[in-house]
């Protein structure tokens, strides 16, 4: 048995993985990382992974045989044809801060090689759907999961930086880690907070560069141009790049380290 005072946890988290063109990032780029990293398990936000919004069961299946353990979601994952699925897994969830008769769940708790990892999915309610406060939720949720595990992290799927930062501190000392998605731009804030609980307002996403937000770049321009919604498709062409971040925890759960994960191919 590994001596509990030398023991760390690994993570690698992925942010939004966009279209066929993220998929494909994450298929080239992750096994490398996993290695270099010696990685226990890896996480990533997932909503976005089927032409650019939302999941299906084939590719949340083709997404682990990449390496992935878990994937997180937010407001896309809400496909019907995706509810049966979504049901009878564990390994994909939506945001726990919906009511409990939404499909699926919002926590759970990965087993591999003996290691437990609580992976909680929140959504926030600033600029977005009024739900239940994910702050209240979030907090009982740790506290649930701590009675087996140390190791929590937390994808708070959000638009407002002040929402994401604020959770963090709430959760801080908590929580081994509360990294924000939604936004799909990568921040520079990553940091440990006061009582050990890593933090990063976006990790960013998995997709091709030259567009907007993984979108073809001339259609979202002409939206906001012609101030009218329009449906937006996954830009296909040009380089990619993989963007996440690397969690190191130690035997309490409490964050040694993160680092900011950005490679362009």
């Amino acid at each position: 048995m590994q001596d509990k005072t030398d023991y760390k946890m690994k993570v690698i988290f992925l942010g939004d993985i966009v279209g066929e063109p993220g998929r494909r990032a994450v298929k080239e780029l992750l096994p490398s990382l996993i290695k270099k990293y010696s990685c226990d398990f890896v996480v990533a936000n997932g909503e976005n992974a089927a032409g650019g919004f939302g999941l299906t069961e084939k590719i949340a299946e083709e997404l682990f045989s990449y390496g992935i353990e878990i994937l997180t979601s937010g407001n896309h994952v809400w496909k019907k044809e995706f509810f049966p699925y979504l049901q009878k897994t564990e390994r994909v969830l939506r945001p726990a801060n919906y009511g409990d008769k939404a499909p699926g769940k919002g926590w759970t708790i990965a087993y591999k090689g003996g290691k437990k990892l609580g992976v909680i999915n929140l959504e926030g309610r600033t600029f977005m759907r009024p739900l239940e406060n994910p702050f209240i939720v979030g907090q009982k949720l740790v506290e649930f999961l701590k009675k087996d595990t140390p190791f929590i992290l937390v994808d708070f799927h959000a638009e407002a930086t002040s929402e994401k930062v604020a959770l963090g501190f709430f959760l801080d000392g908590l929580a081994s880690a509360v990294v924000g998605t939604h936004t799909h731009v990568q921040t520079s804030d990553e940091r440990i907070l006061p009582k050990g609980t890593a933090y990063i307002t976006d990790v960013g996403m998995c997709g091709t560069i030259n567009s907007i937000i993984g979108m073809k770049i001339e259609q979202a321009i002409d939206m906001y141009l012609n101030l009218f919604p329009r449906k937006l498709e996954v830009e296909k062409n040009g380089p990619v790049k993989l963007e996440g971040v690397f969690l190191e925890f130690d035997s309490e759960g409490k964050a040694q380290k993160i680092e900011r994960l950005r490679i362009v191919e």
